[in-house]
Parts: structure tokens; C-alpha cells; sequence
């Protein structure tokens, strides 16, 4: 299973396996497919800027989506309309 996804992928993956650490960070869907079946958790990018400004930093969802979206990191507009509706930034 792990040989389907890139170097990095890989190395978090197993390194939650074998740190026992329940969640990762991973973006890809074919990552994210992989870890879900590897029993564990998955958050992306957007999951941890919500939780920061849950947490109470100041940062703003929109414009780190659009920063994102500067930088060609590609984001369907459903993940970007769910993400400004939690941030209450609609």
C-alpha cells in the first residue's frame, strides 16, 4: 500500500505507525486513502488553519487561501467554501 504514494506520504505514515501517533497531515487523496486504511486520522493544510484560529491565532483563512491558491496548491471549492464557512469568514 505504501508504495503507491510519494517518499514523504510513505515516511509520515510509517512514522505514525511506529510513534503510535494517531492523526497525520497529508493533502493528497491517495495518501489520505492510504492512512485512513492504516487506521489512522487525517487532517490536511486547511483542517490545521482552522484549528489555529479555533485556538484563537489571528490568522485569516481567506487569505491563506488565496495564498495557496498563488502558489498553484490546488484546492476544490468546496473544501475552500467549508473551510471560510467555519472560519465564519463567509
Amino acid at each position: 500500500m505504501l508504495n503507491s504514494l510519494d517518499s514523504g506520504e510513505a515516511a509520515v505514515i510509517q512514522l505514525a505507525k511506529n510513534e503510535n501517533i494517531q492523526t497525520v497531515c497529508i493533502d493528497e487523496a491517495t495518501g489520505r486513502r492510504v492512512a485512513r486504511l492504516s487506521g489512522l486520522s487525517v487532517t490536511g493544510t486547511i483542517g490545521i488553519l482552522l484549528r489555529a484560529k479555533r485556538e484563537g491565532y489571528s490568522i485569516s483563512i481567506q487569505q491563506s487561501i488565496q495564498r495557496m491558491l498563488a502558489r498553484n496548491i490546488r484546492l476544490s471549492q468546496t473544501v475552500i467554501n467549508f473551510a471560510l464557512e467555519q472560519a465564519g469568514e463567509t
